[in-house]
């Protein structure tokens, strides 16, 4: 059995031991015998956190069985990066020094008189703003 953590009104949080199939009711606070809910206990640095934070953590797990998209731009990329973990200096130490230069397809954006941008080459569909 499962231990849970309960919380009376009056005498704070208490556990017990209570059968899977009986989780979710209450149960009688051991010192004054009023029945208590179960709580689900949080912990401080989740509370803490920013919500910045939490919609990163939540948008990664519900992306984190979506496919790998592999496009030209990054095979390139991580081609780049493993050349500059193989260069003298680099060979495993997991340092950040590593700045991949824009390729050429990301470098062509065309500024209108308006001041908005257009990206030819990319995605022809795609309204910019």
């Amino acid at each position: 059995m499962p231990i849970y953590d309960f919380k009376c009104a009056e005498h704070g949080l208490f556990h017990e031991l209570v059968a899977i199939d009986k989780a979710g009711e209450a149960v009688p606070c051991p010192e004054c015998g009023i029945q208590c809910k179960p709580v689900i206990l949080v912990a401080p640095s989740v509370l803490a956190m920013s919500p910045d934070s939490k919609k990163a953590i939540e948008t990664n797990e519900e992306a984190r069985h979506s496919p790998i998209i592999s496009t030209l731009d990054s095979r390139a990329e991580a081609d780049e990066k493993q050349k500059f973990a193989m260069s003298k200096g680099h060979r495993g130490c997991g340092c950040s020094e590593y700045r991949p230069e824009q390729s050429a397809l990301k470098q062509q954006v065309v500024l209108l008189p308006d001041g908005s941008k257009v990206f030819p080459s990319q995605r022809p569909w795609m309204i910019s703003h």
